[in-house]
């Protein structure tokens, strides 16, 4: 069992007549409610809850935090943002989903800004997306009997996707309308393990879709933190051999 927290700002679906159809009680509500039939305890928590709803304890009782925000990236206080990043550095895991690759603690821990080509598919009524999966082996893909997954309707987002090369890509996506997106990225930051996975919107049923929900709660239990050594560090180290003094080292 993973400790989870799904944070949502929570201001998208609610504004539209199809977000409120598809996720009457919030995209959180949708995502947590997969995790918990995965046997995982599930919070929830919203931007305009008292710090976000990320308070301390929260933070510090969390395994692996989901982050959804879309249009209020700014709103988010940046004492929350730094303490999430603790949290990622010390060992929580983080799994940013579709727009936040432009939320401030995707971005804190990438050190990039996040930008892409995006076009708006209202227009159109979403676009088909064709989520290749390059790593078939991972434990993030595990499950998947496909070497892809079709989403009928989606938001178009383009490269030149700027982030850090991802240590390892799982997926990579192609849009009906030609472009191709890093969809499905990993990264280790300290001792804290990073997914960003692109599929998701608050007027299409992407989260309604077995793959996708699959890919998700694979996310969740690859991120959660592992046991293992703490690392030491120390101003000054004790040699662990004996280092003969007065000579310069290449006479040593």
């Amino acid at each position: 069992m993973v400790q989870v927290t799904v944070w949502n700002e929570h201001r998208s679906e609610t504004k539209h007549e199809r977000g409120r159809e598809l996720y009457p009680d919030g995209i959180h509500a949708e995502l947590a409610a997969v995790l918990e039939a995965e046997g995982h305890e599930v919070r929830t928590a919203t931007l305009d809850e008292p710090e976000h709803g990320l308070t301390d304890d929260v933070l510090e009782t969390t395994d692996v935090l989901l982050w959804w925000g879309h249009e209020a990236h700014d709103e988010v206080a940046d004492d929350v943002v730094e303490k999430v990043k603790a949290r990622v550095l010390d060992g929580m895991g983080l799994l940013a989903l579709h727009s936040a690759h432009y939320a401030k603690i995707f971005r804190e821990l990438m050190g990039t800004t996040g930008s892409l080509k995006w076009r708006d598919t209202r227009l159109t009524d979403g676009e088909r997306e064709r989520v290749w999966i390059v790593e078939p082996g991972h434990p993030i893909a595990d499950g998947l009997d496909e070497e892809y997954i079709e989403i009928p309707q989606a938001e178009m987002y383009g490269e030149r996707f700027d982030v850090p090369a991802p240590d390892t890509l799982i997926t990579i996506s192609w849009f009906e309308g030609g472009e191709v997106f890093r969809s499905g990225c990993c990264y280790q930051r300290g001792k804290g393990r990073v997914f960003y996975f692109r599929p998701g919107h608050e007027t299409y049923p992407v989260y309604k879709q077995d793959e996708v929900r699959t890919v998700i709660a694979n996310a969740v239990e690859w991120a959660a933190p592992v046991d293992g050594p703490e690392p030491a560090f120390a101003d000054q180290r004790e040699p662990l051999e004996a280092i003969e003094e007065g000579l310069p080292p290449e006479h040593r």
